[in-house]
């Protein structure tokens, strides 16, 4: 499998077989699967979703937003115990406005999870953990 770095985007390959071992970077040595979000912006979203080697679920969200500070400790959560079957990245919709324009993002906190670089789902609204891993086993990640 290859595995874009969440810190250089270098592209790693790592065996389906050793993705619980904490790979690390070629590149630049950074854990490819660090079990908590990564950070996007309008440099790095395209190149991290295209490829990311396994689905990525992003957490559309903004600072002021009450919902998505109830979200972010439930999305670090899940992101730690689901890290090497779904990798998880946050945007910052205030800081990167063009992004969830692009996504058509109405509301936030909004999730989107891609596949193979494009859209395969989607969900708004505040999640607590137990709700969020439901709907990802319906979305077939488990």
């Amino acid at each position: 499998m290859e595995l874009a770095c969440p810190r250089c985007l270098a592209v790693n390959r790592v065996p389906d077989t050793r993705l619980a071992d904490a790979p690390t970077c070629g590149q630049c040595g950074a854990p490819l699967l660090p079990g908590k979000p990564v950070d996007l912006s309008a440099a790095s979203f395209d190149r991290f979703i295209a490829k990311a080697g396994l689905p990525v679920l992003v957490d559309f969200w903004a600072e002021w937003c009450g919902p998505c500070q109830m979200m972010a400790p439930v999305f670090q959560q899940v992101a730690a115990e689901m890290a090497t079957r779904l990798r998880f990245a946050k945007v910052d919709t205030e800081a990167e406005p063009q992004i969830a324009m692009r996504h058509h993002i109405k509301g936030i906190p909004s999730l989107i999870l891609f596949r193979n670089g494009e859209e395969a789902a989607r969900v708004a609204g505040a999640m607590e953990a137990h709700a969020l891993k439901r709907w990802l086993a319906s979305q077939g990640i488990h």
